[in-house]
């Protein structure tokens, strides 16, 4: 898949659309928050290229440009290969993988009139973050385009410390796997502010006295965790939104065009590097194959003098 990739990558003088990963647990509102940012954009003159890689949803309020449903239907993959919900959805993403590098295509002849590339994730994210055909999907989009990861948060849900510090974690795994620029984006502001989450993640006295009224164990591991993830969240874009109201959008796009200057800046010369360093070992691995062979034929020639 690597080599597909790389063969789809779009010229510098070309138009590179900036490609959204929207990854979020179930509940968070991820789905609204895509059909909320597609209206958005729309209302902007900008619309989208949307694609849906969640093969289990049942009904998207918006129109996909790319649906995987088209083409995997998720309960005759869970009959045929007897799996139950997970096993099917990672299933299905797996076969629609192998044929990615028509999507690629596509998308290439329609990336010079394209501001936004959206992409909707399955609400069970490991399956997409923490899957092979997940990290083919990702790396293969962000070796053309530039790219950032928009993790969802349900707001209300975060209030406790706990389970505040869980979605910090999750967020930090999915960041290190993905290396990709991220924005973390506390949704359903208009139910609970996000200021308490803000406030926590830049100010390590007000999160230790919200974990004061924890008696549980669990208080002192946070304790230590929120020393752990203090440097993580120094280099986080933070904003709310709502996807019922459209509040925050604006600042949702700016925190997004931040992430694409550090793309452009430091993921893209890294994978340059990488890709050279790839280039010249499969040319040294060549080189001694080409050695050997000729000793082997030098070695024949000389047993039958």
């Amino acid at each position: 898949m690597a080599s597909t990739s790389t063969s789809a990558s779009v010229p510098p003088s070309h138009k590179q659309p900036t490609v959204i990963f929207c990854i979020g647990m179930a509940g968070s509102g991820k789905t609204t928050f895509m059909q909320r940012t597609n209206a958005f954009l729309h209302g902007q003159g900008k619309p989208p290229y949307v694609i849906n890689l969640d093969p289990a949803v049942t009904h998207l309020p918006f129109t996909a440009n790319i649906d995987i449903r088209d083409t995997i239907n998720y309960k005759e993959v869970m009959k045929q290969y007897n799996l139950g919900p997970n096993g099917g959805i990672l299933t299905s993403l797996n076969l629609f993988t192998t044929k990615f590098d028509q999507v690629l295509g596509l998308i290439a002849k329609r990336a010079p009139t394209l501001d936004y590339i959206l992409l909707d994730t399955p609400g069970q994210i490991e399956i997409f973050t923490w899957s092979a055909s997940g990290a083919i999907i990702t790396d293969a989009l962000a070796a053309t385009y530039p790219c950032a990861v928009a993790y969802i948060i349900d707001t209300p849900r975060t209030t406790n410390p706990a389970t505040f510090m869980s979605n910090m974690l999750y967020a930090c795994s999915i960041l290190y796997k993905t290396k990709l620029p991220f924005v973390l984006v506390f949704n359903k502001i208009d139910v609970v502010s996000h200021e308490f989450a803000v406030q926590w993640m830049t100010d390590f006295e007000t999160f230790q006295q919200a974990l004061k009224n924890d008696t549980s164990y669990m208080s002192s591991l946070m304790n230590s965790m929120s020393l752990v993830l203090d440097e993580f969240y120094q280099h986080l874009r933070v904003v709310g939104v709502s996807a019922v109201t459209g509040e925050g959008m604006e600042e949702f796009f700016a925190a997004v065009d931040e992430a694409v200057k550090e793309y452009k800046t430091e993921y893209q010369p890294e994978m340059e590097r990488l890709i050279r360093e790839r280039a010249l070992r499969q040319e040294r691995e060549q080189q001694i194959q080409l050695t050997n062979l000729m000793n082997d034929m030098d070695i024949h020639q000389e047993q039958n003098k």
